[in-house]
């Protein structure tokens, strides 16, 4: 748990005093309240010195998933649009008078392309059956934000609150992505947030590759019809299936990458921890802030703080 001398000492040189005073009150938000230690340890820049010690990584493999990079720059690594319309990534094994995988995919993408605004997407799909995560689900929970709203946050699968409430990210995790928000003067007004899948898996185990699939048509048509300007992908599910990342959100988290969206936008894309692992993981919270204030700066250089 990080003092307020520590916070002031990391933030001090080039910040003005909004950005100290938000940096604060964040943390407060956060719970961090008290002072641990009879002296100010720089937690950032030992972690920083670390980084620099270790070994370069080895480069990525090259796939056909990722083209060419783009020339050096903030966001030089363009990434290939990952929703794409493919096969079913597994064929399971379809009970008797069930709709198979294939015709529920079918019916999804015919749904989905069909909606000309976000009420309309939401519609189809609550009223779309083809997806066996609905059964045990207890509501919807796919999407919210205004029409207006630039940026997209993409969630993996609703939580226990999301499925009592129909709401994505409620509850704990759901306040403190509030507070992250209000650090950089944002509220839910103004961003999208939208689950890869809008039912809670049983047991809230991950969905399968043949249920996010079958949901992604939905996905793909909400973030052509929003068009945001910035996409962040919040966890691990949605870093390797939206942003195609092969690394784990550790590793992935905090890099700039350019997405190629439905209907050939492309835009600046960034991963964080999703709150769910900030609540379980506090100390993660410090690299949390970091992409924040990231996501504040892409911000105002677009002119959308």
């Amino acid at each position: 748990m990080l003092s307020r001398d520590d916070i002031m000492a990391e933030k001090m040189s080039g910040a003005g005093a909004d950005e100290l005073a938000a940096a604060l009150r964040w943390l407060c938000d956060m719970g961090v309240d008290i002072a641990v230690g009879d002296s100010p340890r720089n937690y950032f820049a030992e972690a920083q010195a670390k980084a620099a010690q270790a070994p370069a990584a080895a480069p990525a493999p090259r796939t056909t998933a990722t083209p060419d990079a783009a020339p050096d720059g903030p966001r030089s690594n363009r990434v290939a649009p990952r929703l794409s319309p493919d096969p079913l990534p597994v064929r399971a094994a379809t009970p008797q008078g069930a709709v198979s995988p294939e015709d529920a995919l079918a019916e999804a993408r015919v749904l989905a392309g069909a909606a000309t605004s976000l009420d309309a997407l939401k519609e189809s799909l609550a009223g779309f059956d083809g997806c066996a995560l609905k059964r045990s689900a207890t509501k919807l929970a796919f999407a919210q934000g205004e029409a207006s709203a630039r940026i997209a946050f993409i969630g993996g699968a609703p939580d226990a609150d999301d499925d009592r409430s129909g709401q994505v990210l409620a509850g704990r995790s759901g306040a403190l992505f509030d507070a992250m928000l209000a650090g950089i003067g944002l509220d839910r007004s103004r961003v999208h947030v939208v689950n890869l899948v809008p039912w809670r898996p049983a047991g809230a185990k991950p969905p399968t590759p043949t249920e996010i699939a079958i949901c992604e048509p939905f996905l793909r048509r909400y973030l052509e019809l929003a068009a945001p300007d910035i996409v962040v992908a919040l966890g691990d599910l949605p870093t390797r299936a939206v942003l195609g990342s092969r690394e784990p959100i550790v590793r992935a988290r905090g890099k700039w990458l350019e997405l190629a969206l439905p209907g050939s936008k492309i835009v600046p894309a960034i991963a964080m921890f999703h709150p769910d692992y900030l609540l379980k993981a506090p100390a993660a919270k410090r690299y949390a802030w970091a992409d924040m204030q990231a996501l504040r700066k892409a911000l105002a250089e677009r002119g959308l703080a």
